[in-house]
C-alpha cells in the first residue's frame, strides 16, 4: 500500500491524456446520473408523496431521498476501496459506473405514488441508496486511478481533470434541467418529461462502462501486483493505523467541500424556485453557467497546486469559497 510511484517521466504523454480524458468523461457521466435527482426535486415532490402533503414538506421529503444517496457513500467508498486495492483499480472503477446506470435507468421507469401508493418513494429510496453507493466508489477509486498513471508532479492536475469531469456532470444536468423546462409545459414535465434525463442518464451510464473498456490498470497496482505487495488483511485497518491524522483532515476538507457544493450549485435551482419565483429554465440557465466556472476552477486550482502545493491551493479556495460565500 506504500508502493512509490513506478512512473518514470515527468510531462504528460499522449496516453496519459487519453485516460484522463476517458477517467473525466466516465466521470462526468456518472455524476450527471447522481446529480439529477435534486434538478427535478419539485415535480418529484408532486408525484412520489400524497397530493395532500404540504409542498414544503413534500420537498423537504424529496432533499430527505436526495441526503441518503450522500449517507450512503461512505459505505460505497470503503467497500470498494477495500476490493480495488486487492482485485485492481480498473474493475472497481468500471463497476462503480455499472451500479449507477442500473438504478438510475430504473427511476426513469418507476411508477409513481398514484399508482403504487407508498411503495413509490420507498423504492426511489432505495434506488437512491444504490446511487450513493456507486458515486461513493467511483469518486475516491477514480482520484486514486488517475493519479496512480500520472507523474508525481502532474497529480495535482491529474486529480483536478477528473473532478472538473464531475462537475461537467452537473453542467450536463443543468443544461437538460434547463431544456426540458422551456420545452415543456409543466403539465408535460409532471406526466413524462420528468422521466427523460433519468432514462437518459441511464444510457450514459452504460456508454461510460463501455468506455472504460478502453482504459489500462494502474502501473502502481500492477507493479505491486507483479511484487506480491497486495494488501492483505484489511486495508481499512491499515490506513487508520498508518495515517489517521491525514484521513481526519481529508474528512474535514471533504465535508467542507460537500456543503459547498449541494448547497451553492446543487440546491440553488430548486431554493430559487420555491423561495422567489424564478422561472425553472433561468434558474438552471444560471446553475449551468456557474456550473462552467466550477470546471474551470478545477482545473485552475489543479495546475496551481502542482506548482505552489497542495495545501497552499487548498487554503486559497477556501478564502475564496468563503468570501464568495458571503
Amino acid at each position: 500500500m506504500n508502493a512509490p510511484s513506478v512512473v518514470d517521466h515527468e510531462r504528460l504523454r499522449p496516453r496519459d491524456v487519453k485516460t484522463l480524458l476517458l477517467s473525466a468523461l466516465g466521470g462526468a457521466l456518472e455524476f450527471y446520473d447522481f446529480v439529477v435527482f435534486v434538478f427535478f426535486a419539485i415535480p418529484l415532490s408532486h408525484l412520489f408523496f400524497p397530493p395532500d402533503t404540504a409542498p414544503w414538506l413534500a420537498q423537504l421529503q424529496v432533499f430527505g431521498i436526495f441526503a441518503a444517496g450522500y449517507r450512503a457513500r461512505p459505505l460505497g467508498g470503503i467497500v470498494m476501496a477495500h476490493y480495488g486495492d486487492k482485485l485492481g483499480r480498473k474493475r472497481m472503477f468500471t463497476l462503480s459506473v455499472f451500479l449507477m446506470a442500473v438504478p438510475t435507468l430504473a427511476i426513469g421507469l418507476l411508477p409513481v405514488y398514484a399508482q403504487i401508493g407508498m411503495l413509490a418513494p420507498l423504492l426511489l429510496l432505495l434506488l437512491r441508496v444504490v446511487q450513493g453507493i456507486a458515486v461513493g466508489g467511483e469518486v475516491p477509486g477514480a482520484w486514486v486511478f488517475v493519479a496512480e498513471h500520472v507523474p508525481p508532479k502532474r497529480i495535482g492536475f491529474a486529480c483536478a481533470s477528473l473532478t472538473s469531469g464531475l462537475t461537467v456532470g452537473i453542467l450536463i444536468g443543468s443544461l437538460v434541467a434547463a431544456a426540458i423546462n422551456s420545452r415543456m409545459s409543466p403539465a408535460e414535465v409532471l406526466d413524462y418529461g420528468w422521466r427523460l434525463p433519468f432514462l437518459a442518464g441511464g444510457a450514459f451510464g452504460f456508454l461510460a462502462v463501455w468506455l472504460r473498456r478502453w482504459l489500462s490498470e494502474t502501473p502502481v497496482f500492477e507493479a505491486m501486483h507483479a511484487r506480491k505487495e497486495l494488501a492483505s488483511g484489511l486495508p481499512l485497518r491499515r490506513v487508520f493505523e498508518r495515517h489517521l491524522p491525514g484521513v481526519l483532515l481529508s474528512m474535514l476538507v471533504t465535508w467542507m467541500l460537500t456543503a459547498a457544493i449541494v448547497v451553492l450549485i446543487l440546491m440553488t435551482p430548486s431554493l430559487v424556485q420555491s423561495a422567489f419565483h424564478v422561472v425553472p429554465s433561468l434558474a438552471f440557465l444560471g446553475n449551468s453557467v456557474a456550473s462552467f466556472a466550477l470546471a474551470l476552477g478545477c482545473l485552475f486550482y489543479g495546475w496551481l497546486a502542482d506548482r505552489i502545493g497542495y495545501a497552499r491551493a487548498l487554503l486559497a479556495g477556501a478564502i475564496g469559497l468563503l468570501a464568495c460565500g458571503y
